[in-house]
């Protein structure tokens, strides 16, 4: 079976949806969370410049059409911090 490839919000990286996080705008709350429910989604690269390009320009409220919370942010840095650099 072909997996699920998903593109990268911030660099544009194309790859199978493991190889990214994942945040959700939780339909009908409008709430935004990370790796778990239904509604839409935005993927995005494990690495710091990812996620500095993607907060620089506010690419995850515009793609999720929500406000992100800076509770989010955190958590996503501390998941960058603690994934292993493939090479």
């Amino acid at each position: 079976m072909q997996p699920n490839y998903r593109r990268c919000l911030s660099c544009r990286k194309v790859a199978p949806k493991e190889a990214f996080l994942r945040l959700v705008r939780i339909h009908p709350s409008h709430t935004v969370v990370l790796d778990r429910g239904m509604g839409r989604s935005a993927y995005l690269c494990p690495e710091k410049n990812c996620l500095q390009m993607a907060r620089k320009k506010n690419k995850l409220d515009r793609a999720l059409k929500a406000s992100v919370p800076a509770e989010i942010h955190e958590m996503l840095w501390q998941r960058i911090s603690y994934t292993p650099q493939s090479e």
